[in-house]
């Protein structure tokens, strides 16, 4: 589970599992497997943020790295 914050400020904590995107337009909307779209005032790299250590926390992911596209 990760913990969000609505745009009319009020906390809401979402099951990452159901997430299905997270875009910026010009708000974070993050929109579940359901349809249901959450507009929140975290940004869109927080979310992501929070999505990877959850599921590295319940071990979906041993590992999670963002690519070197440098190399």
């Amino acid at each position: 589970m990760i913990k969000v914050t609505k745009l009319n400020q009020t906390p809401l904590t979402l099951n990452a599992i159901y997430i299905e995107r997270v875009e910026s337009i010009p708000d974070t909307v993050v929109t579940l497997l359901s349809g249901k779209k959450v507009h929140v005032l975290e940004t869109v790299e927080e979310v992501m943020d929070q999505v990877t250590a959850y599921y590295q926390k319940i071990n979906l992911l041993q590992s999670l790295q963002k690519p070197n596209w440098e190399e």
